[in-house]
């Protein structure tokens, strides 16, 4: 039984702060560039990346939007339970501008693949970049890399990456846990992707 944290209290913090600081370094005052979190669990990082930037840039206007990607995913109809959709939310036009997906976990890279699958139906941005506050850099199924990362992970496909968020349970924090721990009734964890 494994369990090891990786990130907690104010490193947590700092990581966030450097993040933004490295927005701040491509992005200067985003008058060209949006912020779309990746439901359901990317939308905490976004929401937090984008207070924390208002606070080093207080006359910016920093736009940011979640973005849902359930009927995108390319395991929708392997599931024995159907997923049920979360909502989207993009009251902006992202055609020409410099589109950031945030996601928490960043693992086989199907989701950011269905991610922009699903953003191309609000237009055709200039760029897209990924932000991801853990990235488990050995497992990828797929060509995807993000351009900012919290933290990398070494881990076994048997391990799991769970982030949790003080918004939703009650800490900020990422734990690194060995299978016997991390399965829900299903098997699966719902954390990570």
């Amino acid at each position: 039984m494994q369990n090891l944290t990786l990130l907690d209290g104010q490193k947590f913090q700092i990581t966030i702060q450097r993040l933004c600081h490295q927005l701040i370094e491509n992005h200067n005052d985003f008058s060209n560039s949006v912020i779309i979190g990746i439901q359901p669990r990317g939308i905490f990082l976004s929401k937090r990346i984008t207070e924390e930037l208002s606070k080093i840039l207080p006359g910016a206007k920093i736009q940011e939007g979640n973005l849902d990607i359930t009927f995108y995913r390319d395991d929708i109809g392997r599931r024995d339970s159907p997923i049920l959709p979360n909502s989207t939310k993009i009251d902006f036009i992202i055609e020409g501008k410099k589109v950031i997906l945030v996601d928490d976990v960043l693992w086989t890279g199907r989701t950011i693949r269905a991610a922009m699958d699903a953003m191309l139906a609000f237009g055709r941005p200039e760029k897209v970049e990924l932000l991801v506050l853990v990235d488990r850099r050995f497992s990828r199924h797929l060509p995807i890399e993000p351009d900012y990362i919290g933290i990398q992970v070494d881990s076994i496909n048997s391990q799991k990456v769970i982030v949790s968020w003080k918004e939703a349970e009650v800490e900020d924090r990422v734990i690194l846990l060995s299978e016997n721990n991390s399965n829900t009734e299903d098997g699966t964890s719902h954390f990570d992707r």
